[in-house]
């Protein structure tokens, strides 16, 4: 496949990037606005951040596109798993 298959590929199932792009970022700002923002780990974070990349293909492409779903549930399940482990004592 070549590039421009894969954007029209991509357009499909995510949306213009263009509108992607404003969504997400938009999104990735409120999640700054947050009082605890700053004292977050690096990986809930970036967890967070990577669930917001996701919903704002889910509502600028494709929704049904299950991909985006399950990523978001493996984004959670992620900070989850390292939650765990830290009760733990890992």
């Amino acid at each position: 496949m070549n590039i421009k298959e894969l954007i029209k590929e991509r357009t499909a199932t995510h949306g213009e990037f263009s509108y992607h792009a404003s969504t997400s970022q938009g999104l990735k700002r409120i999640l700054r606005l947050g009082t605890k923002w700053h004292t977050l780990p690096t990986t809930v974070q970036e967890s967070l951040e990577m669930i917001m990349h996701k919903i704002a293909r889910i509502t600028n492409g494709d929704c049904q596109h299950l991909d985006s779903w399950y990523d978001i549930q493996g984004y959670a399940e992620l900070i989850i798993q390292e939650l765990e482990d830290l009760k733990k004592g890992f």
